[in-house]
């Protein structure tokens, strides 16, 4: 049922009267927060929380209304959402979402030179700006630095990989979005039977597996001294597998979507967690790193991907959202494994 109040924001929109909408906003996550932790409890219609008790909180309980005027307000005042000069507990943060992070809504909707003078929160800026970068803006002249290093232009072999796939979802003003499932396999096409190698011994405690962890919560990740197929033998679900070779430009998408994790992760995490786990792949990473403003090598990453083989299988098992993916670097004579599968 609509409620008053959601019949009266509605109205307000269409008006285009979008400061007392982000007057509301206000308003009603600074009483969200008032009630935490079960904020948004009383709030109905567009303030009504999504999921259920443990998402009621400031963030869900106003989050369709912030969605809608990050999707739909001028700039100028969309951007006002992450601002606190509304006082306490007024301001989104990174953390808010509805269909998507309130700050990716936003950064598919204007572009970096609309945005860059409004945006204040660092955070926000910089998932905003890879976010651009994802949708093929070059800020590698416009925007500040990113402070892990990581290139504010798409690289040409992640250019030819959003070719092939763009992990960025498409939002709808009144809520919702379009993405596509991007998968590896995406298909059988290409694959064929394969009789795998014995596993390779494990090598625990390298950088680069727990980078892939964390670019994938919901797959596992094992590190092995030998070819991707052996690396493979490790998650796969036996020897005999439909598999096969692809170039990394197809694995890049389904990569940079595996870090995107709910309606809270937008595919600039997965960007940024990607990189982080080609830098660590090439061995970049030394004592010191997290003070450093080149941590990531862009030729050195460049390279690995240039000669890195990749190694894909299916598995019966797998859900709606699946991932399995071998990672060779035939100059270090290591290979990964990321292998996983959910619904979504």
């Amino acid at each position: 049922m609509i409620t008053y109040e959601e019949h009266r924001l509605r109205s307000l929109a269409d008006q285009g009267r979008w400061i007392e909408l982000l007057g509301a906003y206000r308003q009603a996550r600074a009483a969200a927060v008032a009630l935490d932790p079960v904020a948004g409890g009383a709030a109905g219609g567009l303030f009504r929380a999504p999921g259920g008790p443990a998402q009621g909180r400031a963030a869900a309980a106003t989050a369709p209304l912030g969605h809608l005027i990050a999707y739909a307000a001028p700039p100028e005042v969309a951007a006002r959402l992450f601002d606190p000069d509304g006082g306490p507990g007024t301001a989104a943060d990174v953390t808010d979402h509805d269909a998507g992070p309130l700050w990716e809504v936003l950064a598919t909707r204007h572009s970096w030179r609309r945005l860059a003078p409004l945006l204040g929160p660092p955070p926000v800026r910089r998932l905003v700006a890879q976010t651009r970068v994802l949708l093929g803006e070059d800020l590698s002249r416009d925007a500040e630095p990113d402070r892990e290093g990581v290139p504010l232009r798409l690289e040409p072999w992640e250019a030819a990989g959003r070719t092939e796939g763009a992990p960025v979802r498409e939002y709808l003003r009144d809520g919702g979005a379009r993405s596509a499932l991007l998968t590896l396999p995406a298909s059988r096409e290409g694959l064929a039977p394969v009789e795998l190698p014995a596993p390779g011994t494990r090598l625990p405690g390298q950088p680069a597996t727990r980078a892939l962890a964390e670019l994938a919560g919901w797959a596992r990740a094992v590190c092995v001294r030998g070819p991707a197929p052996c690396a493979a033998a490790q998650l796969a679900p036996g020897r005999l597998v439909t598999g096969g070779y692809l170039p990394f430009v197809l694995a890049w998408p389904a990569l940079v979507q595996a870090g995107v994790t709910g309606r809270a992760h937008g595919a600039a995490h997965g960007r940024l967690a990607l990189w982080r786990a080609l830098a660590a792949m090439t061995g970049a990473r030394r004592p010191g790193w997290a003070d450093r403003a080149d941590l990531v090598d862009r030729a050195e990453v460049g390279a690995l991907v240039a000669r890195m083989r990749c190694f894909t299988w299916e598995d019966p098992a797998d859900r709606l959202r699946h991932l399995h993916l071998a990672l060779e670097d035939p100059a270090s004579g290591l290979s990964w494994a990321l292998s996983g599968s959910e619904e979504v």
